[in-house]
């Protein structure tokens, strides 16, 4: 609405032309000052007109609380505990004087290093007995070797990290690998679980945790074999025989007693699992007759026979025990402790039972660290797990690479995939996006709204055939010819 129209409107609803031109000017329109508040109008009206107008506005309004009430009002920010198995420094230690000492000898070589390689060197040779000239050598030395592994003024670094990663990768196998030797558990690896990591994968085709146990129970067998079957997912079919009686329209349920041990179950968490359950009808213990064993029967109270299978179906895949997600947990003793080993992978829950160990359990589901972790756990879960894919394959590749696809994947907050619906897609260029995939939609789009490009980026200069602006692209010369001077003349 224009200035014009909204003074107008104002005054129609019986407003002063004062305050209705005020506020028209400062950019209110009809909608706004009815959406806004008495403080936010009092910045160009006075308190009361601004309670006065939005009444006529049909809006109610209050005078604003003064602000010393706010400020007893305001409740305190609650704080964040960390948790008792995690220490985390509240503060930075301060230098040592050994530190402080070997950063002023760094200045005076007229060098720098980070305080984290200065503090690593400190406690390296903190306890040794070293002159002077000997402490300045192996500075000067670790001077060369830091400026040495820095990355050039205006270094193409991310093709060279695409290139580093990307050729070792055409020589990976496609392949699924038998973990650790354990023959009922399968991992993908190779080339389809780095495309996995590098897609940002919602769930990898193959989902697996790694279990440690705390300090105090990792070592006790009996333990781990609690919580294993605490976490392996346990079906009614799996303790128990399920039968279709159809001359009486019901489902007889045979426990097997051995397996309810084994599992840590009883009969009353059985029928109270089976009751929960949704349109199971009557639920009672009776005694087989040939038998003499206990036996639970179903009655449907229903004459449709196919709704009798349909209900020994859902019973059959009942689950009783277990972690929603993981359908196997297999246990193997490593150097001294026992660790677990799980088919699929639920991170949240794991992390929330008594004896496990939150420091050290992993799973190869980012997405899952993501939500539960954060996205710096993420950043560092997709650095481990690329890493280790193509270590496995004995590829080699320096992991400050790695580091820099992890970064670019995550420094927005959070895991974005390598593709056109990740990072490759959000290019601000519109020939680089064109140059990735779908090249028509792209160039269609850009011309439909007039979008420009400025050519800063790699691709796009390639594209139209113009030196980079990286490496010696980026620096222009400029020859000045000297006057010959008059002497010479």
């Amino acid at each position: 609405m224009a200035r014009k129209d909204t003074v107008e409107a104002l005054k129609k609803r019986k407003i002063g032309s004062k305050a209705a031109e005020t506020l028209a000017e400062a950019g209110f329109t009809l909608s706004t000052i009815k959406k806004a508040s008495v403080e936010k109008l009092s910045k160009y009206i006075s308190e009361d007109d601004a309670i006065r107008v939005l009444k006529k506005l049909g809006v109610e309004a209050k005078k604003p609380e003064k602000k010393r009430k706010s400020k007893k009002k305001k409740p305190e920010p609650k704080k964040i505990e960390p948790q008792p198995d995690i220490k985390i420094p509240k503060k930075v230690p301060p230098r040592t004087k050994f530190e402080m000492g070997l950063t002023k000898m760094v200045e005076d070589l007229g060098g720098s290093l980070p305080r984290s390689v200065i503090s690593q060197l400190a406690h390296r040779i903190g306890k040794l007995k070293l002159s002077k000239k000997v402490k300045k050598e192996i500075l000067t030395r670790m001077m060369e070797r830091f400026n040495s592994h820095l990355v050039d003024p205006n270094e193409s670094a991310g093709i060279v990290s695409a290139q580093s990663i990307g050729e070792p990768g055409t020589q990976m196998t496609m392949r699924t690998f038998h973990y650790a030797g354990v023959a009922e558990i399968n991992v993908t690896l190779g080339l389809p679980r780095l495309i996995e990591i590098v897609d940002a994968r919602r769930s990898p085709s193959t989902p697996m945790m790694e279990i440690h146990l705390k300090a105090s129970v990792m070592k006790e067998l009996d333990n781990a074999r609690r919580v294993a079957s605490d976490i392996e997912a346990t079906n009614l079919e799996d303790v128990s025989g399920i039968e279709t009686d159809m001359v009486n329209m019901q489902v007889i349920i045979r426990p097997d007693v051995d397996r309810l041990a084994s599992d840590h179950l009883t009969m009353k968490e059985l029928e109270k699992a089976v009751k929960k359950m949704r349109g199971t009808g009557i639920v009672e213990y009776e005694k087989d007759v040939k038998t003499g064993e206990e036996i639970l029967v179903v009655k449907t109270g229903e004459s449709s026979f196919k709704k009798l299978q349909k209900l020994r179906e859902n019973l059959a895949a009942l689950r009783i025990k277990g972690i929603k997600g993981i359908t196997r947990a297999i246990i193997r003793k490593q150097y001294h402790e026992y660790v677990i080993y799980t088919e699929g992978s639920n991170f949240k829950e794991v992390l929330d039972m008594e004896m496990i160990d939150p420091t050290r359990t992993t799973t190869n589901n980012i997405q899952e660290i993501y939500e539960v972790l954060g996205v710096e756990a993420a950043r560092n879960s997709i650095i481990k797990e690329a890493s280790s894919t193509l270590g496995e394959q004995g590829l080699t590749v320096d992991l400050r690479h790695i580091m820099l696809v992890s970064d670019i994947m995550t420094n927005d907050g959070d895991v974005k995939a390598i593709g056109r619906h990740g990072i490759s897609g959000r290019k601000s260029s519109v020939l680089a996006r064109a140059a990735f995939e779908i090249t028509s939609t792209h160039l269609m789009r850009a011309a439909i709204i007039g979008e420009e490009d400025y050519l800063d980026g790699v691709a796009e200069n390639v594209i139209v055939g113009q030196p980079v602006t990286l490496g010696t692209g980026a620096v222009t010369l400029v020859y000045r010819p000297v006057a010959p001077s008059k002497k010479g003349a």
